[in-house]
């Protein structure tokens, strides 16, 4: 008999910025780090034979979690990556809910069903994660093995193995970052002592800070969406100023130093040069933000720039801002660029505590119209 403990990666970026992670390579986050530290101390007196994971950065570094404290080596492969998404991969889980309800309602609710331009199926997804863990199961009989892959291929892999319906979704749940299922493998069958266990992270869990998980089959309000913004229409560039002048003012403390027509012909600028820098912040249908991006500044340093982060003072504090620096890495990664930096000024405390929560970095200090400005970067 083989002993296997399957788990889910730590929390990374697609969790964090709410976005379609399949094969996107995205890094761990400050919290799934800790999350990798209390994995470690849930398996620091588990005997463990052998360390597998998907290839994939995620799930490389979650493993790093079995190896503390054992001389083994780590064996990477690719059959146990997530389910590829095709034409979602790196989008916002807003926008496609909002362009693809019917297929979002199916990849929550039945995944069989799920179809999209150049996905793997539900059933391929299957097949391979089955394959996979029974090649392992059998090159380690008798051994206890650690195993880290995604949260949709181990969801599938568990459904076949349980014999629940894909078109179930409340017979099975998404697994938690870091959770744990507990296998064992005899006589070519797979059974499950117990799945999906975060019971180890606590204040640390994922899933506490969400709310899509409790009921797939409704949209997640907190997934924001992302649309072009026309700074030549007269609406575009109204909420556009206004979101500007109200930002300004945050910074500030007042409007004193505030240009309109200045930062309008910079947006149009960008826009012109690239709708897609331009961009409104959408829940549902209601703009709720702005996100300037700026194509061209920075390129020297192979940077990225944000001009303007913006969301209407409602949906501030409610853990949404973090989704438009995922828009802004997603934008800037596509074109291949290391970083994104920003100016903050140093009289926006609330706004500075934000970026460096989410691992912006100061690099220096310069002049500004209004106050002097911090020159702050995070890595893509």
């Amino acid at each position: 008999m083989t002993t296997i403990y399957l788990i889910r990666h730590a929390e990374a970026e697609g969790n964090l910025f709410r976005r379609a992670q399949g094969h996107w390579n995205g890094k761990i986050t400050e919290r799934g780090k800790k999350q990798i530290d209390a994995l470690a101390g849930r398996f620091a007196a588990v005997h463990i034979d052998a360390v597998y994971s998907s290839d994939l950065d995620r799930a490389r570094e979650t493993a790093g979690a079995l190896l503390r404290g054992r001389d083994l080596d780590l064996c990477t492969t690719r059959e146990l990556r997530e389910i590829h998404m095709g034409v979602w991969e790196g989008d916002s889980w807003g926008d496609l809910s909002y362009k693809w309800p019917e297929q979002m309602y199916n990849f929550n609710n039945d995944p069989r069903k799920w179809s999209v331009p150049g996905c793997e199926s539900f059933d391929m997804c299957q097949k391979r994660m089955t394959a996979a863990l029974t090649r392992i199961a059998a090159a380690h009989d008798g051994q206890t093995v650690g195993v880290v892959a995604h949260g949709m291929c181990i969801k599938i892999f568990l459904l076949g193995v349980l014999g629940i319906a894909p078109d179930d979704p409340e017979a099975l749940m998404h697994g938690d970052n870091t959770s744990v299922s507990l296998l064992r493998y005899e006589d070519g069958r797979f059974a499950v002592e117990y799945c999906n266990d975060n019971s180890h992270l606590g204040e640390l869990s994922t899933f506490a800070k969400q709310r899509w998980w409790r009921d797939t089959r409704k949209d997640d309000p907190a997934s924001l969406r992302f649309a072009p913004l026309d700074p030549r229409s007269r609406d575009g560039a109204n909420f556009y100023v206004d979101c500007y002048r109200d930002s300004w003012a945050a910074a500030h403390g007042s409007e004193s130093g505030f240009m309109s027509a200045v930062y309008l012909s910079g947006a149009r600028s960008h826009a012109a040069r690239d709708p897609e820098s331009l961009l409104y912040v959408l829940s549902g249908d209601k703009p709720v933000g702005v996100l300037e991006l700026d194509p061209k500044r920075g390129k020297e340093d192979n940077c990225g720039w944000i001009s303007l982060l913006y969301l209407l003072p409602e949906y501030r504090g409610l853990g949404l801002g973090v989704q438009l620096i995922g828009m802004a890495s997603a934008y800037f990664f596509h074109k291949s660029r290391r970083a994104v930096r920003l100016h903050v000024a140093v009289t926006n405390e609330h706004a500075i505590g934000f970026y460096l929560h989410y691992g912006f970095r100061e690099l220096r200090r310069d002049p500004g119209v209004a106050s002097e400005q911090i020159l702050m970067e995070r890595e893509i």
